[in-house]
């Protein structure tokens, strides 16, 4: 299954803030087997949001949108993903009165309209409640394509990741991808490495043309990174895989230049 992540803010385009989002959730996918070929930032605008959606499933069946769910009137990414897909928007009760109970903790007069838009969902739908804000999450399926809309604040959009979605990508897919990373030292410690990737390129030769795992090499200010990637049943069918891979990288480009090899974390 081939996904796109798609970060609804302006904010995000001016620079006003870090798009962590999409690196978490991509993370997150990939551990649940699901590729991601594009990652997409869009502003508060309905037409350029539509196309986005539009654009991103000539590329894949899944769209995953964070952002764009709050009460204010350029928060509109659920009311163009309702009408992409031909939904109507509906009241949800259990999420109107989450939000009426956390909002009277903080003051006594009713709920403003303006925040009861959040509590409207398109109809028929998977609804991600909330536990730490007040926005619903949504997952919407139709004629074998799904979206999924998370929160915009990571302190809302990770806790709810994990709640409802990881085990919800888990039974969309049967493989997992696994990485692993072997770091080699910076040019000063290695001079016979001092034009970087390039040379670290050539001595893997043909282990980059690799389909499962793959080989892939990245320059890094301090140094060469090779990542070999399994796609397999499970964690450690994966590791198994890649073995034998790194065990050949080793022996190719000497131990004496490698400053560590592990699985990647992410970090």
């Amino acid at each position: 299954m081939i996904a796109e992540i798609i970060s609804v803010g302006t904010e995000i385009l001016l620079g006003n803030i870090l798009n962590t989002n999409a690196r978490y959730l991509s993370v997150k996918l990939a551990e649940a087997g699901i590729e991601v070929h594009f990652q997409t930032v869009v502003g508060d605008n309905p037409e350029r949001i539509m196309q986005a959606v539009k654009t991103a499933y000539t590329r894949g069946t899944m769209v995953i949108m964070t952002g764009g769910l709050g009460p204010t009137k350029d928060d509109i990414t659920k009311e163009m993903l309702a009408a992409y897909f031909g939904k109507k928007l509906v009241y949800d009760e259990t999420a109107l009165s989450m939000m009426e109970k956390s909002l009277k903790r903080v003051q006594k007069e009713s709920l403003l309209q303006s925040l009861k838009k959040q509590a409207l969902v398109p109809e028929n739908s998977r609804i991600l409640y909330n536990h730490h804000g007040t926005a619903p999450g949504i997952i919407m399926e139709n004629n074998n394509r799904i979206c999924i809309l998370l929160p915009g604040p990571p302190k809302e959009m990770e806790p709810m990741f994990e709640e409802y979605v990881a085990d919800y990508l888990s039974s969309l897919s049967d493989r997992v991808l696994v990485s692993w990373n072997i770091k080699m030292l910076d040019f000063e410690h290695a001079p016979v490495l001092k034009v970087g990737e390039a040379p670290v390129a050539d001595a893997l030769g043909d282990l980059l043309d690799s389909e499962n795992p793959t080989v892939a090499t990245y320059a890094k200010d301090d140094g060469c990174l090779i990542r070999v990637t399994a796609s397999a049943a499970d964690r450690s069918e994966a590791l198994e895989m890649i073995a034998p891979v790194v065990r050949e990288i080793r022996s190719i480009l000497g131990d004496e230049y490698i400053r560590y090899d592990r699985e990647d974390t992410a970090e």
